[in-house]
């Protein structure tokens, strides 16, 4: 079993950055891919960003492209996104998901569909105000 807890939301103005984090509580995190996903009130969960287990892939939907940066560091079992150029569009609850993988080739997948997904977090709030 996975645990994952994500931190560093909160409200930002509109152009600002913020950075945020999910620490994975088992030693299994460096076998999983990782993915950032968003919600807001009345809509259904949409992909943000993803990574390999490798860490030498990641892919990003169109709507963050340029302005937020996923990464990971095994050392620590956590995953980051980075968000900068922040619009009142990017405001809802994010969420970190893995997926472990195994294997020479899933080294490099990536997964951005929510049922890829086996574990997340319970969200952090992101805010932007106008």
């Amino acid at each position: 079993q996975v645990q994952l807890v994500e931190s560093g939301g909160g409200l930002v103005q509109a152009g600002g950055s913020l950075t945020l984090s999910c620490t994975a509580s088992g030693r299994t995190f460096s076998s999983a891919a990782m993915g950032w996903f968003r919600q807001a009130p009345g809509k259904e969960r949409e992909f943000v960003a993803a990574i390999s287990r490798s860490g030498e892939i990641t892919f990003y939907a169109d709507s963050v492209k340029g302005r937020l940066t996923i990464s990971r560091d095994n050392a620590k079992n956590t995953a980051y996104l980075q968000m900068n150029s922040l619009k009142p569009e990017d405001t809802a609850v994010y969420y970190c998901a893995a997926r472990p993988t195994s294997g020479y080739y899933s080294g490099n997948y990536y997964f951005r569909r929510y049922a890829e997904y086996d574990y997340w977090g319970q969200g952090t709030q992101v805010t932007v105000s106008s």
